[in-house]
């Protein structure tokens, strides 16, 4: 019987690296270009934790460009203009963290969508460079308004809660194309830490930083495709 050779193995080993690291994403951000993502890595982790799964997937048009304006001026200013990383925020993130800080902040909305659509919770190296590659496949493939769509939709606004549509029904009874500014601006305000604000009944930190989006969300110019122009 032959000697088993751990030599043999690099081939198979070269092929699943490939599938999981080109062929899978590639293939997923192809169809989620076109069909809507039905369930998150993120989903099925606070499944798994006991929490519900409330979502219904609506396009752009369908969320209310109060919402639209309010995330992106949030969330990351330079959406429109930058191609899926701010590096003066990542400058400033690395800065901090040499600091003595943790692994925080600098993420876009492309690089969000790409963990939340992709990746699990967690603030470490590893996590935060599959972040940065995969958002390259979204910032290829994707319109900025499709990045701003699937955003939208499967965000998390709440514990089980995700999208516009769902939290909107949630916390104030109404579709998501229906919401005000101030409404728009209290759900962007929870998304950094959904688990703990609510957009329903705000802390005092809330509705203060719910007050500051909405007047960044005045500044914010949305294009003829109801994202960004220069798409």
């Amino acid at each position: 019987m032959p000697r088993f050779s751990v030599f043999r193995l690099w081939p198979l080993l070269a092929k699943a690296v490939f599938v999981v690291l080109v062929a899978a994403p590639l293939g997923l951000t192809l169809v989620y270009r076109f069909v809507p993502p039905p369930v998150t890595p993120l989903m099925l982790i606070r499944l798994v934790q006991g929490h519900d799964l409330n979502k219904d997937w609506q396009p752009l048009d369908a969320i209310s460009p109060h919402l639209r304006r309010a995330v992106i001026g949030s969330e990351d200013g330079k959406f429109c203009t930058h191609w899926g990383f701010d590096w003066h925020a990542i400058d400033n993130a690395i800065e901090k963290y040499g600091e003595g800080g943790t692994v925080l902040g600098a993420s876009t909305i492309s690089m969000q969508t790409a963990k939340n659509l992709y990746l699990w919770p967690s603030r470490t190296f590893i996590r935060k460079g599959l972040e940065a590659y995969l958002t390259l496949y979204l910032e290829a493939l994707w319109p900025k308004r499709r990045i701003l769509e699937v955003y939208l939709n499967i965000a998390e606004f709440g514990p089980g809660l995700y999208g516009a549509e769902a939290a909107s029904r949630r916390h104030f009874g109404k579709s998501a194309a229906a919401l005000t500014a101030r409404e728009a601006a209290l759900l962007a305000a929870v998304l950094p830490n959904p688990l703990e604000r609510s957009a329903a009944k705000p802390s005092s930190y809330v509705a203060r930083r719910a007050a500051l989006i909405d007047t960044r969300a005045d500044q914010v110019g949305l294009g003829k495709d109801g994202a960004c122009a220069r798409d």
